[in-house]
C-alpha cells in the first residue's frame, strides 16, 4: 500500500542553455546585499563568473564574495561564513557551483543568524531553525547531489571525523535554481562520474527499500534506466548536449524528495560513505561508489524480492529457470558493470582507506532503521573490508 505523505517543493527551477537570463527576475525579488559562494575558481576560467557579476551590477547589488567552498565543506568554513553575512546584513546567498556548494549555502542560510553553535544545534542534535533563513538561490555547474531542489545540507567537522547530513524541509530549500547543462561540460572527467554514480544512489536508496508495488518505485525505476541510457553516451562524448542535459534533469528529480513519498528509504550506503569521506576527504560520489556493490550484497537476501524486480526492470536480466537469488544477483553484476565502464572507483583502497582506520569510519557511521536490514557495528566493519 502506498503510504499516507504529503509534499511541497517550493524551489522554482530555469532549465536550459539560455537559462541564465531569468537570474534579472529572480534578483529584482531581493535587498541589495548578495553573498556569492562558489569553489576553487572554476567559474573565472570559464567565463559563467563574469556572466553572473554582470546580471549582479545591471540589478544595482552590492556583491560580497565567498570563494573557497570546498568539495567536503567544513564547519569552519561555515563559521566563516556566517562572520561575512552578519557584518554585511546579506539578503540573498547566491551559490554558483556543483552540490557542495549548494549544501553550503543553505547550511550558511541557517546558521548565519544561529545564535547558538550551528554546528552544535544543526548538525549533532538535528534541530529545526527557529531563527531567520537567509534566502538561497543556485546556479549549477555540476550535477549529482539533487542540492538545487531540496533542503538537505551535509557539513564536514575534520577534527572530529564526522560528516553528517540534516534534511532542514521547505523552508530551507533554495528559491530559485538556474540549471544550464552547457555549464556542466568542463568538469573534470573524475568529477563527472563521481556524480553519475551519486545519482544512481540517491535513486537505490529509495528504491532498495519497502516491499510495496507503488508508484514511485516505477519513477525510480525509469529514472535509473534514462541515467544508466545517458551516462553510456557521455562517458563516451562528455560534450553531448542531450545526454549531459538529460542526466542534470534526472539528478534533481533524484533528490527532490519525490522519490521518498509514500515508502521507506534507506540511506545506509550515505552513512558509511559519508563516514569515509570524514576520515579521507574522498569525493563523495567514489565513497558511495566503494561502499554500494558490498553493502548490497550483505542485505541482498533481507530484499530479495526488491533485488529481484531491480534486476529484471532495470537491467532486463531473463529470469527464466533461474532462483530469485540467482536473479537478484545477475542485477548487481550489470550494476557493476554499468559502474566499470563508466569508469567510477570500485574499492576503498583507491581512496586512501587502509585498515587502520575502519574504527574511525564504523565510530562515524550512523547506523539507521529505514533499510531491510539494520546493520550492527561489526556489520559496517565486515563491508568495509568487503569494500576493500
Amino acid at each position: 500500500m502506498l503510504g499516507n505523505f504529503g509534499y511541497c517543493n517550493p524551489t522554482r527551477l530555469y532549465f536550459g542553455d539560455n537559462s541564465l537570463k531569468y537570474l534579472n527576475r529572480e534578483l529584482k525579488k531581493y535587498g541589495p546585499n548578495i553573498l556569492l559562494t562558489y569553489g576553487g575558481g572554476s567559474i573565472k576560467k570559464n567565463g559563467i563568473y563574469d556572466e553572473i557579476l554582470q546580471a549582479l551590477e545591471m540589478n544595482d547589488k552590492n556583491v560580497i564574495e565567498l570563494p573557497g567552498v570546498m568539495s567536503n565543506p567544513t564547519v569552519h568554513k561555515l563559521y566563516e561564513g556566517c562572520a561575512l553575512a552578519k557584518e554585511h546584513d546579506i539578503d540573498l546567498i547566491l551559490a554558483v557551483g556543483g552540490g557542495s556548494v549548494c549544501d553550503y549555502a543553505k547550511a550558511l542560510s541557517v546558521s548565519a543568524r544561529c545564535e547558538e553553535d550551528p554546528w552544535d544545534r544543526y548538525y549533532i542534535r538535528q534541530e529545526r531553525p527557529n531563527n531567520e533563513i537567509i534566502p538561497v538561490g543556485c546556479i549549477l555547474t555540476m550535477v549529482g547531489t539533487g542540492s538545487e531542489m531540496n533542503g538537505g545540507s551535509v557539513i564536514t567537522h575534520p577534527e572530529q571525523k564526522l560528516k553528517i547530513g540534516h534534511v532542514f524541509g521547505d523552508d530551507v530549500m533554495p528559491k530559485f535554481s538556474i540549471l544550464n547543462p552547457t555549464y556542466t561540460l568542463t568538469v573534470p572527467r573524475y568529477q563527472m562520474v563521481a556524480g553519475f554514480f551519486d545519482i544512481m544512489s540517491h535513486i537505490l536508496e529509495q528504491y532498495l527499500s519497502g516491499e510495496d508495488d507503488n508508484t514511485t518505485d516505477y519513477i525510480a525505476e525509469g529514472l535509473m534506466k534514462s541515467l544508466i541510457h545517458s551516462t553510456r553516451i557521455a562517458a563516451k562524448n562528455p560534450e553531448d548536449y542531450e545526454a549531459r542535459s538529460n542526466i542534470m534533469w534526472t539528478a534533481t528529480w533524484a533528490l527532490n524528495t519525490l522519490l521518498s513519498r509514500g515508502k521507506t528509504t534507506d540511506w545506509e550506503v550515505h552513512m558509511i560513505g559519508q563516514a569515509v569521506g570524514a576520515v579521507t576527504d574522498a569525493t563523495h560520489g567514489m565513497t558511495l561508489a566503494a561502499v554500494s556493490l558490498p553493502y548490497y550484497r550483505f542485505i541482498l537476501k533481507d530484499g530479495l524480492a526488491k533485488f529481484r524486480r531491480f534486476a529484471v526492470n532495470v537491467w532486463d536480466v531473463d529470469p527464466t529457470g533461474k532462483s530469485d537469488e540467482a536473479v537478484a544477483k545477475a542485477g548487481l553484476k550489470a550494476l557493476e558493470g554499468w559502474m566499470k565502464e563508466i569508469g567510477v572507483v570500485m574499492h576503498l583502497r583507491e581512496l586512501g582507506v587502509e585498515e587502520s582506520m575502519y574504527d574511525a569510519i564504523a565510530d562515524g557511521t550512523f547506523l539507521l532503521k529505514g533499510g531491510y536490514r539494520q546493520l550492527s557495528r561489526e556489520d559496517v566493519i565486515e563491508i568495509l573490508k568487503q569494500s576493500m
